[in-house]
């Protein structure tokens, strides 16, 4: 049995590729995990995971780097993403929001089927197709979900992985805050490294 690391980029992994001497490629077999790039977003994500995810695997780590709603949180701070939701399935009905649960179409929100101890501190994420920019969406997403991170791929992780009933975990650096898009405001490059730090710590000790 082995573990799965998901990321969407080759760049969130930089460190990581470097340190276990990978190969430049988007599906790595290696002795004790194995590497796997999806493409951003659910879609890509989805279906990465169907080509690569099969009961071999006991745990499925998807690494990446997120936004983050809470301002008070550091930038480059790593989390455990215990809970995520894909914020925009659903319907609008006029000023209401109905998500695919009220619809009756299926569930939205996930957790981790995991035992596996992770000492980060833990949070609240969402996954969207569209990275928040503006006030409104803003308020609206905290007032509906109030939610401490967004990424474009966690929750697809964490529903592919259900369906297969292997553990998994969601970590997240984070990069910057949600707000109006102002790439001078970002710390990618500490997201990425405080991220992989932690990565190849976690991948070390486990094996």
């Amino acid at each position: 049995m082995k573990t799965l690391v998901v990321a969407a980029t080759k760049a969130e992994l930089t460190f990581f590729y470097q340190h276990f001497n990978l190969p430049d490629s988007d599906f790595v077999e290696s002795k004790n995990f194995d590497l796997l790039i999806t493409g951003v977003g659910m879609v890509a994500t989805a279906f990465a995971l169907g080509k690569h995810l099969s009961s071999k695997y006991n745990l499925v780590l998807n690494l990446g780097i997120a936004g983050s709603f809470n301002r008070d949180m550091a930038l480059g701070t790593v989390l455990n993403i215990t809970e995520d939701t894909f914020a925009e399935m659903g319907a609008e009905n006029g000023a209401e929001f109905l998500s695919i649960n009220d619809l009756g179409f299926g569930e939205s929100h996930y957790t981790p089927t995991t035992s596996q101890g992770v000492n980060l501190p833990i949070a609240k994420g969402i996954t969207v197709n569209c990275v928040t920019g503006s006030e409104k969406s803003i308020k609206n997403l905290i007032s509906r979900l109030n939610p401490t991170t967004e990424s474009m791929e966690g929750a697809a992780v964490f529903y592919a992985c259900k369906q297969l009933n292997i553990a998994s975990l969601q970590i997240r650096s984070i990069s910057n805050y949600v707000e109006p898009r102002n790439k001078d405001n970002w710390k990618i490059g500490l997201a990425i490294k405080n991220l992989n730090d932690w990565a190849i710590d976690f991948i070390g000790e486990m094996n």
